[in-house]
């Protein structure tokens, strides 16, 4: 597969300051966005073995960088784990290379796919938008940045929820409207 590393970094920006953060998705992503401190690496990976391979390289380069530089990485790899199902089960060797480095308590990663789907929703359900990514990410965050940004939000146990509040008023056809060529950036 011959991949356009600009178009896929650049569709993966749209996604974040059109879904993510326009919506509020998740409201932490905002000011790393605005501080420039999200790194974007395209995999080339059409193996989960090359991808293991470039998830380990990116938790190295995350845990070694200064925070201030790069606080967050998303790790999008569009020609490996497409197939959600292939992508959720490789979530336990994501796990598994996060304890193998000794980074458990420092970084944390999150997932994003085109076909997310929660347990317990149907494949349609408007529901599973929050985590519906143009590729299939990795988000990896670092496990203090994370406490700072919960601690100052008054309930954030109440995320899950009012994203899920907020993608039921937008519906199927306000989700593909956020798509449509000229839309405004929310951020």
């Amino acid at each position: 597969m011959s991949l356009d590393h600009d178009t896929i970094i650049a569709d993966t920006q749209t996604w974040l300051t059109r879904a993510v953060i326009g919506l509020n998705l998740c409201p932490f992503a905002k000011a790393v966005h605005v501080k420039n401190q999200i790194r974007y690496r395209v995999s080339d990976a059409d193996t989960p073995e090359a991808l293991l391979e470039d998830l380990i390289a990116e938790l190295c380069i995350l845990r070694d960088a200064d925070p201030e530089e790069i606080d967050t990485s998303l790790l999008v790899h569009p020609g490996v784990l497409t197939d959600f199902m292939d992508f959720n089960d490789f979530l336990d060797v994501v796990d598994a290379a996060v304890a193998e480095l000794d980074l458990e308590g420092m970084i944390q990663v999150a997932s994003f796919h085109p076909d997310y789907q929660f347990d317990g929703t149907e494949p349609d359900d408007i529901d599973n938008y929050s985590n519906r990514s143009p590729y299939p990410t990795l988000h990896l965050i670092r496990e203090s940045s994370l406490e700072q940004a919960v601690a100052a939000i008054p309930d954030p146990e109440d995320i899950y929820e009012a994203n899920i509040a907020t993608l039921r008023k937008l519906g199927h056809e306000g989700w593909k409207k956020l798509w449509e060529v000229g839309a405004e950036d929310k951020a």
